[in-house]
């Protein structure tokens, strides 16, 4: 591994564990192994550390062909879920991280946004292709999109994290009866 990925992965286990501004930019050079002068030699200020964290964010997509059960909207919406979780347990430290420094810093609060509006066309592209004859999937998408960011950002962090899937089967069974009902 390069330095600079060291030191990335470094910033981003600390940013997470302290925060950002508690972590001074001497505990990541010594974590990551390297001269404090090295880590500004890659990112010329700490919040260029922040910007290239965001950056690591995953880009993939679900493909909507993939989770698709064509007239099966529950357990379309099941299977894509299921890749939506499996594309955000990728980087559990980092989203955590982001999440906590959303708040005060503009450049990660606009990557939530823009991670978050990709997942709900995501979802949309998948309530279309199940059934394009329902008339609000813009809402249904918004809300499992919700569901799905609450349970990432907020829920897991919690002892009953377990039983919250539960709810989320719940969830999908609730927003697939309300798609059924409107065609």
């Amino acid at each position: 591994m390069s330095a600079r990925e060291r030191i990335l992965d470094a910033a981003e286990r600390l940013f997470a564990e302290s925060g950002f501004d508690a972590t001074p930019t001497s505990r990541i050079a010594e974590l990551a192994g390297v001269p404090k002068g090295l880590v500004h030699y890659y990112f010329r200020r700490k919040p260029d550390l922040l910007a290239e964290l965001v950056r690591r964010l995953p880009e993939d997509s679900v493909d909507a062909a993939e989770v698709v059960v064509p007239g099966d909207v529950e357990l379309s919406l099941r299977r894509l879920v299921a890749a939506l979780d499996e594309r955000l347990d990728s980087s559990p430290l980092l989203s955590h991280l982001l999440w906590r420094e959303s708040d005060t810093h503009d450049a990660v609060r606009e990557a939530m946004h823009g991670r978050f509006d990709r997942m709900v066309q995501e979802i949309r592209d998948v309530l279309v292709a199940v059934c394009p004859e329902a008339a609000d999937v813009d809402s249904a998408a918004e809300l499992l999109g919700l569901a799905v960011s609450y349970r990432h950002s907020v829920a897991r962090h919690t002892p009953d994290w377990s039983e919250r899937g539960n709810r989320m089967e719940r969830e999908v069974a609730f927003i697939a009866r309300a798609l059924r009902a409107e065609v």
